[in-house]
């Protein structure tokens, strides 16, 4: 069975969208898999994503492969996420669309910063047990 494929969508693909497919390959691989793209992509992600995803998780996402990608470059897409900064994503055909209605953290302190990525953890846990429960 193969399984379905979710793309995390942001602006610049620098931040919230890399945590997220980070965080979704950390917690639900065996359920999806996680991509992420941005429509402006900056040429790194967020050093500050970087260091909380290492420090609170032990994910080095540039040693994993992570770098800002374009829409252009994603895979075949069954559910679209977009993290709350008003990107719509018209090309991407998808089964699925939402809006997490994320705050962007960069810029902003590791307290602001950290809120951000506990509440991407808390969505992608959602995520994952509404696919696996067939609830989308």
């Amino acid at each position: 069975m193969t399984l379905p494929t979710v793309a995390f969508i942001c602006t610049h693909n620098s931040c919230r969208s890399q945590i997220a497919e980070a965080l979704g390959r950390a917690l639900a691989s065996d359920v999806f898999m996680s991509y992420s793209a941005g429509t402006t992509i900056k040429s790194d992600i967020n050093p500050d994503a970087v260091r909380l995803m290492r420090s609170l998780y032990g994910i080095d996402m540039p040693a994993n492969g992570q770098h800002p990608k374009t829409l252009d470059q994603l895979p075949r897409i069954d559910v679209v996420v977009t993290m709350g900064c008003g990107v719509a994503c018209p090309v991407i055909p998808a089964r699925l669309r939402e809006d997490w209605g994320l705050e962007d953290p960069t810029g902003k302190d590791d307290a602001a910063f950290t809120a951000t990525i506990r509440d991407i953890e808390r969505d992608i846990r959602d995520l994952r047990s509404r696919l696996l429960n067939h609830q989308m």
